[in-house]
């Protein structure tokens, strides 16, 4: 609910801030290539632990897109992203009070639907793949510390995660302002385990880009 009023908030002050650009040449109808940059806001859900509580963290996100026009109003737009994920979390574990970080690196690969109904606004939704790259996990509590890093080179199918996202371009002449929100439909234990915390992504992304 929080990421639905934020991506709501962000929606209608860049419909407010790019409305004049209409009048700008409508660049919907070519072939372009760009990069972009941003952040992801990411946390878990799914979660099978009744004593875990999960919070948000912040990750980098940035690669390229292109734009392939079936029409004035329709398109495909692939992307490749290096884009970091995880979450924070609290617990109980033995009587101690313990926190846990996870961060997770990957290779992002959505294929849009990029439907324009103005040249100003594009909206886009569709499936993506994800490769885990490398995952780092931070565990302490008041005695005890670990950091733990593995990389993967994903010969584990569970490693490789199938997600849905979907999202706003507000295009004003060549910059691209994105605002995404995706989440995972496998869970990310790649093992096939249950152990704790098993859990899946979600995420919000902001990026700034420019059309090349």
């Amino acid at each position: 609910m929080k990421k639905f009023l934020v991506v709501s908030m962000v929606t209608l002050f860049m419909v407010n801030m790019v409305g004049a650009q209409e009048s700008r040449s409508d660049n919907r109808s070519g072939v372009h290539f760009g990069l972009k940059a941003g952040i992801n806001h990411s946390n878990m859900y799914d979660s099978k632990t009744q004593d875990f509580s999960a919070d948000a963290k912040f990750g980098f996100a940035g690669g390229a897109f292109l734009t392939l026009p079936l029409g004035s109003f329709i398109g495909i737009q692939p992307e490749v992203l290096y884009s970091q994920k995880g979450f924070k979390g609290s617990g109980i574990i033995l009587g101690q009070s313990y926190n846990f970080t996870r961060t997770t690196n990957y290779i992002d690969v959505p294929i849009f639907l990029a439907i324009k109904p103005i040249s100003v606004v594009t909206v886009l939704v569709g499936p993506q793949f994800s490769f885990l790259l490398s995952q780092k996990d931070n565990f302490t509590t008041t005695a005890y510390s670990s950091n733990q890093e593995k990389e993967f080179n994903n010969d584990n199918l569970r490693k490789n995660m199938l997600c849905f996202v979907g999202g706003l371009d507000f295009n004003v002449h060549p910059v691209i302002i994105g605002a995404r929100v995706g989440w995972d439909f496998q869970n990310n234990n790649g093992d096939g385990t249950s152990s704790t915390p098993r859990y899946k992504n979600s995420w919000l992304q902001l990026t700034l880009g420019v059309r090349l």
